[in-house]
């Protein structure tokens, strides 16, 4: 579909919802957590960096609204959604069925798979539920990542966290014997100082039903004007080219998982 058509096609949904009731959105809240990198980092300055944050200025600046950014803490982020203190979540937050009870998604703007990374010197050989009998992973609660593990690595010992960070130190001073999480997120660290300590095991199968479409942009059910409006941005910085610019910055592969 051109991009005339998208932008058309959101003209009629916006007159659909509009009226004396319509939301005026020359300005956007937008939460995230600010404790995943490369996706979301806040700085020690105050600042935020990353994936998410370039792709959702980028977006902002396609639908030539006002961006204002909100940190939350990620077990909270959907009841601040719901709550009013923001009105979009970019935060890479998979569309799963059980998220979608309770908010509405946008399309996928990117896709990567869950992996496992261990210490260097672990004797765990592969990524699979059998090689994992026994052993301690580590992961952050309230993730798609946890709900992998406790399906899919029974015979591991799940330990969880309220933020990466917290794994990150653990199996680096050997209290856990290796995390799980998504492979990008893995990759960043293992490729800094900190995370010299481990290595990759391996990357695991996603599972569409634990797993998701990929991450999403979590909206308000009642917003869909607002839905429609960001679906309609994605498609337009896909085309021209913005999306690659920012995926460029980031990754040396394709991080939005095909079509």
């Amino acid at each position: 579909m051109r991009i005339a058509t998208l932008v058309a096609a959101a003209a009629m949904t916006l007159a659909a919802f509009g009226g004396a009731d319509a939301k005026d959105w020359s300005k956007v809240r937008i939460g995230t957590e600010g404790a995943y990198p490369p996706f979301n980092v806040l700085g020690s300055d105050g600042s935020l960096t990353g994936f998410d944050i370039d792709i959702a200025k980028a977006l902002c600046e396609e639908m030539k609204v006002e961006c204002e950014f909100v940190t939350s803490d990620w077990d909270g982020i959907i009841p601040a959604l719901q709550a009013g203190k923001f009105d979009a979540i970019i935060a890479s937050m998979s569309i799963t069925e059980e998220r979608k009870q309770k908010v509405d998604f946008t399309n996928k703007y990117y896709n990567t798979p869950p992996a496992i990374a261990v210490p260097k010197d672990s004797k765990i050989t592969e990524a699979t539920d059998a090689a994992l009998k026994g052993m301690t992973l580590g992961a952050q609660s309230s993730t798609t990542h946890s709900n992998y593990a406790e399906a899919k690595l029974k015979s591991a010992e799940l330990k969880l966290y309220p933020t990466p960070d917290e794994y990150k130190l653990d199996v680096a001073n050997g209290r856990i014997d290796g995390v799980i999480d998504d492979v990008v997120v893995l990759s960043d660290w293992l490729a800094t100082a900190d995370g010299a300590c481990c290595k990759l095991l391996g990357t695991l199968t996603s599972d569409p039903v634990i797993n998701g479409e990929g991450a999403g942009i979590a909206i308000r059910k009642e917003d869909q004007d607002l839905k429609e409006m960001f679906n309609t941005a994605i498609a337009a910085i896909r085309a021209n080219g913005k999306y690659k610019e920012v995926q460029d910055k980031y990754f040396a592969f394709d991080v939005y998982g095909g079509e």
